[in-house]
């Protein structure tokens, strides 16, 4: 009994115990986004994975002063961050997973009439984010691709509510909060064309050409009510999450995993944010080489080198079987050729044997004789061009011969 007891309680603590001994959770440090809508889905996928996971995300603040968060990675300061995939490629950077895409928005005023991009821009000051912002090296390349000169546009730094006369920003749809806002009520959106001329060699094919990470975008009538009467052409780049080179693989492969089974989840309120993720283009088309952990996840399904020619040897090994077996029965048959050769001397020398008797003629056993002779001679000739064999049916041939020459002249005498 008290042996039960003890067993009980040793189980009983030995249950309470092992909280203390779980596998505790990997700690990686996110560096949260300027832009707000950025920074409101950095906290989602840091809530959904640190609470559904063994990976706990911290977010700490972007960096301050001039320094953009794609240098503080690289010096660092964080583990991972939240980049478009248009910078310019870093050796010690690495791609994890695309999340979702950054849309360029041209907005106007709606009295601002233009036919085309170099009109609308052409003496304008235009509003593209701070320096050294990502939409504002985007903007700066669309302007540069432009047959505009020195001094035509004129970037303003500060934020403006509209005072500008272009704003250009890169930016997820964020349908609620652009139809909600007051101060795009008498804006206008532009388009780049129309979308029957996308692949037909019109400016956004340009842009895609000369910048292949862009990719065409269309903007839907109505996707932001009366602000969109019409369709919008314009260009997106897909955000990436972006680690270190030197950040855990393993680590980097849960992420990956994570961040893939909660996707409805994290993009549950903005469907509009739900992009299929093509795993073909994502091992060749980021700025940033992909991850080793992120590669490991993609090429997790594929077959091992053992799996992947596992076909082969068996087709190799049937092919081997077929030609040893094939060899065997052509020896088979060369030898049974060989012994249907002998047989037929072993059957005269049979024949030769019984017609000879005490009573036959001295002249009908030395024919005996001869007869015997030349088929041994006959078979030794077929043993030295290899057409018989010197095995025990050739013996029995030679024993069975000279018997039958000795019982010949045993008759004679």
């Amino acid at each position: 009994m008290r042996s039960i007891i003890r067993f009980s309680c040793l189980s009983a603590l030995a249950l309470l115990a092992m909280p203390t001994f779980a596998k505790p959770a990997v700690e990686v440090d996110l560096i949260t986004p300027v832009l707000g809508i950025d920074r409101v889905i950095a906290e989602q996928i840091a809530d959904l994975v640190s609470e559904r996971s063994g990976v706990k995300i911290n977010l700490i603040p972007p960096p301050e002063g001039s320094m953009s968060v794609i240098d503080a990675l690289e010096s660092g300061y964080g583990d991972i961050a939240i980049a478009p995939n248009n910078e310019q490629y870093r050796e010690g950077l690495a791609t994890i997973i695309p999340l979702y895409p950054s849309v360029l928005h041209i907005v106007t005023l709606e009295s601002r009439a233009a036919d085309n991009l170099e009109e609308l821009l052409s003496g304008a000051v235009v509003y593209a984010g701070p320096p050294g912002s990502a939409g504002r090296e985007l903007a700066d390349q669309l302007v540069g691709d432009l047959e505009l000169g020195p001094g035509d546009v004129h970037f303003e730094d500060d934020d403006a509510d509209l005072d500008s006369d272009v704003i250009i920003l890169y930016a997820p749809i964020d349908r609620e909060r652009i139809m909600n806002d007051p101060r795009l009520k008498a804006a206008k959106w532009f388009s780049l064309g129309d979308p029957g001329e996308i692949g037909q060699g019109s400016p956004v094919d340009r842009s895609v050409l000369l910048n292949p990470r862009l990719r065409p975008f269309v903007i839907p009538v109505g996707t932001f009510g009366k602000l969109t009467p019409e369709p919008i052409v314009t260009l997106a780049v897909d955000n990436l999450l972006v680690a270190r080179e030197d950040l855990s693989e393993t680590l980097v492969y849960d992420i990956y995993a994570e961040i893939l089974r909660l996707r409805p989840a994290l993009f549950g309120k903005r469907p509009e944010l739900f992009q299929p993720i093509d795993e073909q283009v994502a091992l060749s088309n980021f700025a940033f080489s992909l991850h080793p952990g992120a590669l490991a996840f993609l090429k997790r399904d594929e077959p091992t080198f053992i799996e992947r020619y596992s076909g082969v040897g068996e087709v190799v090994i049937t092919l081997m079987v077929g030609v040893v077996s094939g060899i065997f029965a052509v020896v088979r048959i060369y030898r049974i050729r060989r012994k249907n050769r002998l047989d037929e001397f072993l059957v005269e020398v049979i024949g030769i044997r019984n017609s000879v008797n005490p009573d036959s003629s001295e002249d009908e056993r030395a024919a005996a004789t001869a007869s015997i002779r030349g088929l041994q001679d006959e078979a030794f000739a077929l043993l030295v061009d290899e057409k018989l064999a010197a095995d025990d049916s050739f013996r029995i041939f030679t024993e069975l011969s000279n018997d039958t020459i000795a019982r010949i002249k045993e008759q004679r005498a």
